[in-house]
């Protein structure tokens, strides 16, 4: 892929990012009944189909998604009552599933989430660049766990309407600094080590197995 095209992907999902919190902010701050609820419950589903269809096992893994996806849709008229609630769940564990995944790899015989992007953007690291992919790593994590505790926080202790802001409106532009800050980092912690950017970042992580 080219930077012209990384660059295109990134403005895409970008777009379609921004599109989709301006809509869950309108339906989590106004009643709108099953529309609602279904684009809450909609990242899920699209995110159960696209796994069944990476799976290695595809033929059962579909199934059992669009079987899932099914069930979801009949329930629609108890769970759009719940709203706002599907909307925590997803913001708050998909924090929370980030930070395991990352505080994960940091485990003994485990190589850190941050040194597999390295190497797949670098190839062969020095052992200097080693160490400070794992610290980065262990920033992630505490990152994507204060995340997940400020999004509960929020959504119990405070009106939905700032939930939501700090949940659409936030997240990614929090997220989009901690690259900014990380980078910034790097260069001073690692000068003599030519720095790839966030869009090469984007890529590494599109290529990683799952």
């Amino acid at each position: 892929m080219s930077r012209a095209a990384g660059y295109a992907r990134v403005a895409a999902f970008g777009g379609a990012g921004l599109a989709y919190a301006i809509l869950a902010h309108r339906t989590n701050t106004a009643d709108t009944g099953r529309a609602g609820a279904l684009l809450a419950l909609t990242p899920m589903m699209v995110a159960a189909l696209v796994l069944g269809w990476r799976s290695r096992r595809r033929v059962a893994a579909m199934t059992l998604a669009v079987a899932a996806c099914v069930v979801v849709l009949a329930c629609l008229p108890l769970l759009q009552r719940h709203t706002s609630l599907i909307y925590w769940i997803e913001h708050a564990f998909t924090q929370l599933l980030l930070c395991i995944a990352f505080a994960r790899s940091l485990g003994p015989g485990r190589e850190a989430m941050c040194t597999l992007f390295a190497r797949m953007v670098h190839g062969a690291l020095a052992p200097g660049m080693e160490r400070y992919t794992r610290q980065v790593t262990l920033a992630w994590s505490i990152f994507f766990g204060a995340m997940s505790l400020a999004s509960t926080v929020l959504f119990f202790a405070a009106p939905v309407g700032v939930w939501s802001t700090f949940a659409n409106f936030l997240t990614a532009p929090l997220i989009a600094l901690m690259f900014v800050a990380e980078y910034a980092v790097r260069r001073r912690a690692l000068p003599e080590v030519e720095h790839a950017g966030i869009v090469a970042g984007v890529q590494a992580f599109w290529k990683t197995p799952r």
